[in-house]
């Protein structure tokens, strides 16, 4: 363990996840440094603080060495010392910013996640885990799938922790907002017209109303051929 331990924070209720631009990129680095062109993911720890109304901001992240078996997926590593250490530099800068969960750049949530969230429990008595799609170009809506752990128990009568999904936005402070401005006005097609505009945002919306029904569909028609359990909260939402 590191010579200093990092404060133990007892988490606070949060309906909504909000991950600021520059962890983003942060995240995006990390991947493109380690893991582009693999099917190897990357993960690190998320730094933030609890907002008004059950949001949770999610203002900075850092990268954590981490290493998994592809075809053995209970046979992972993470790295709990370099975690530590580096948790308290970074609150040399901020000392505000407390550990609220950790990142990984999925696509998809993978068997041993569980077991690594148990180790970010260690510092927050409830971690977000943020799912980054960083791999799919095509890719309509956010990039984020936020998501928290509870105990169920299963039909054996067991008690397991198990993933929810909560929902995700992109957030950012006024600062952030006048950067990422700047940087669409660049990467923004200076040929393009108004109408033509106005017609590939409608076009964007539409796709992204066909992806939530067919997401929709395909959890529905899994929870009637008995592949998920059959969950009221999740229905009163769709």
């Amino acid at each position: 363990m590191a010579d200093t331990l990092i404060r133990y924070i007892e988490a606070k209720p949060f309906n909504m996840v909000s991950v600021h631009p520059t962890v983003l990129l942060s995240i995006v680095d990390h991947y493109n440094r380690v893991a582009k062109d693999t099917k190897k993911r990357v993960v690190g720890i998320l730094l933030g603080f609890y907002g008004d109304k059950g949001v949770l901001d999610v203002t900075s992240c850092y990268a954590v060495p981490f290493e998994e078996d592809l075809q053995e997926p209970e046979i992972w590593f993470f790295d709990q010392i370099y975690h530590e250490k580096m948790f308290n530099m970074m609150r040399r800068i901020n000392g505000k910013e407390q550990v609220i969960g950790w990142y990984s750049t999925g696509p998809n949530v993978r068997l041993c996640d569980i077991h690594i969230n148990e180790i970010v429990r260690r510092y927050n008595s409830n971690p977000c885990f943020v799912v980054v799609n960083v791999q799919d170009e095509n890719l309509i809506g956010l990039p984020t799938s936020a998501y928290y752990s509870q105990e169920e128990v299963d039909d054996d009568g067991n008690l397991n922790r198990q993933f929810v999904h909560v929902g995700s936005s992109i957030g950012a402070t006024e600062a952030e907002e006048i950067g990422v401005e700047h940087l669409l006005r660049d990467v923004k097609d200076a040929s393009q017209g108004e109408l033509s505009k106005k017609v590939s945002e409608k076009l964007l919306g539409l796709k992204v109303l066909v992806n939530k029904l067919k997401e929709m569909k395909d959890y529905l028609e899994k929870v009637v051929q008995g592949k998920y359990r059959y969950n009221q909260a999740i229905i009163n939402n769709y």
